[in-house]
């Protein structure tokens, strides 16, 4: 009778101390919001964050204006390039590596060129990195898929 007594006294603490994390997700599975419920048996919700999708000017910030085209991918035997660069910059070097860091071939492109085919009948299934090297020093790698 003691434990009931106690257990029956001590269930109102029990429950007023429970904090939750709710999440909020739209159609494609992202999550959208992130909210901390304070004693959740109280409609009182303190808002913690908002996750809101990146907009064009935001990724501006992470990308030069320049234009990456690439297929097939995965690729089986041939990967086309092409570019169009911002400004006065121009890709220097385009070099392809493997998942574990080794160089397997090096290109030295010219100024006026914008394209390049890169035959990878050679290489095993994998994955690959090409990796785009800039006069002004900056670099841009894509993930190609050798099937």
């Amino acid at each position: 009778m003691k434990y009931i007594l106690h257990l029956l006294l001590l269930m109102p603490f029990y429950f007023q101390a429970q904090n939750k994390v709710l999440f909020t997700y739209d159609t494609a599975g992202n999550q959208i919001t992130r909210v901390l419920c304070l004693n959740c048996t109280s409609k009182v919700v303190k808002e913690v964050q908002e996750l809101e999708a990146l907009t064009e000017t935001e990724l501006e910030k992470f990308f030069p204006e320049d234009v990456i085209s690439y297929y097939p991918n995965p690729v089986r035997e041939e990967l086309y390039l092409q570019w169009q660069v911002a400004e006065e910059n121009y890709v220097s070097s385009i070099s392809i590596y493997s998942m574990t860091g080794q160089l397997l071939r090096n290109f030295q492109i010219a100024s006026s060129t914008n394209r390049l085919n890169i035959p990878f009948q050679q290489y095993s299934t994998g994955v690959y990195l090409v990796l785009f090297s800039y006069k002004d020093g900056d670099e841009k790698t894509i993930k190609i898929i050798k099937k």
